[in-house]
């Protein structure tokens, strides 16, 4: 398992879907959308904003039933995907020892934001539908950086920098 952050929500262009970002936290930084249901992308967007809504939503009320029964989420694992859907467990440690309980990947994302707990998704998930972001490098902006750069190296007085160092 790959341990991912949530890198925010957005919407599909041409469907105008919600989706969920996840980003892996090392190299390569793939990323992977997840396509979630309008109340779950709701869910979710209000527990990353901080807001809380004048009543418990249902995983408010599922982050309430784990503490009050003490429990504690380990973590949320996007496991598999199986004929275009992904699906997620949740690892649960309670008074009763570890659970694994099924679950789709936005409740189980709106629960750990709520209960503070660490998104994971397998390496297997990552390698068939995550991404890696293209960045667009300038080389020529980096080439000019760098000649300015020598420039300056090649005209540096080192007595200069002891200089501002004695004031």
């Amino acid at each position: 398992m790959k341990q991912v952050d949530l890198a925010g929500l957005s919407m599909e262009a041409t469907s105008g879907a919600p989706l969920v970002v996840l980003r892996e936290q090392d190299e390569p930084h793939r990323l992977l959308a997840i396509f979630v249901g309008g109340p779950e992308a709701v869910a979710i967007a209000l527990a990353v904003s901080g807001q809380e809504p004048p009543r418990p939503l249902t995983h408010d009320l599922m982050a309430a039933l784990v503490q009050s029964l003490d429990g504690h989420l380990d973590g949320v694992e996007v496991t598999e995907l199986r004929e275009g859907s992904f699906l997620a467990t949740l690892a649960i440690h309670g008074p009763a020892g570890p659970h694994r309980l099924d679950t789709r990947p936005s409740d189980a994302i709106a629960l750990a934001v709520r209960m503070g707990a660490p998104l994971f998704v397998s390496e297997a998930v990552l390698d068939e539908a995550g991404t890696v972001p293209v960045i667009d490098v300038d080389d020529t902006a980096i080439d000019e950086a760098v000649e300015e750069f020598r420039s300056f190296l090649d005209d540096v007085d080192p007595a200069h920098f002891a200089e501002d160092q004695e004031r």
